[in-house]
């Protein structure tokens, strides 16, 4: 059995080495998938990411908060049946706004700093997830799970 504290540093190491997460929406009982630059607040408890306003996935999400989040470290080779580890964070999406917003920008934009402009547009969005749970597969079958406070 893992412990909470070797699930949490495989979240941190994932996280850190991937950019890109796929967001799941929906909308009237039909999903819509899409793929974000992502960045994981340091205690684990929210994703952010950023996109226009005018996206398919914002109005979903502004119409409907709960969402996924799958990231996984696989390369499309045979080995990923063994090595890769693929997290989906379940949790509920709106955008940051107020005081909190550059704070965390600044933090997504160390990640990310070839999107300055796309980040910083008037007609973009930063959207945190408050993660509920994670889920972890590794080894294409070993399902591990981590429900946060």
């Amino acid at each position: 059995m893992e412990t909470k504290d070797r699930f949490r540093q495989r979240l941190v190491d994932l996280f850190g080495s991937q950019k890109l997460a796929s967001l799941s929406t929906q909308k009237g009982g039909q999903p819509y998938a899409s793929l974000v630059a992502f960045h994981a607040a340091e205690d684990l408890k929210h994703i952010f990411f950023v996109t226009p306003k005018t996206t398919r996935k914002f109005a979903n999400l502004s119409a409907d908060g709960r969402v996924a989040l799958m990231i996984n470290n696989s390369t499309n080779v045979d080995a990923d049946f063994h090595e890769a580890i693929s997290v989906t964070a379940v949790g509920t999406a709106s955008e940051v706004m107020g005081s909190e917003k550059e704070s965390v920008l600044s933090q997504y934009l160390a990640k990310h700093p070839y999107l300055e402009d796309f980040a910083r547009a008037k007609t973009c969005a930063l959207v945190g997830v408050m993660v509920a749970s994670y889920f972890m597969v590794r080894n294409f079958q070993i399902v591990t799970e981590l429900h946060m406070e």
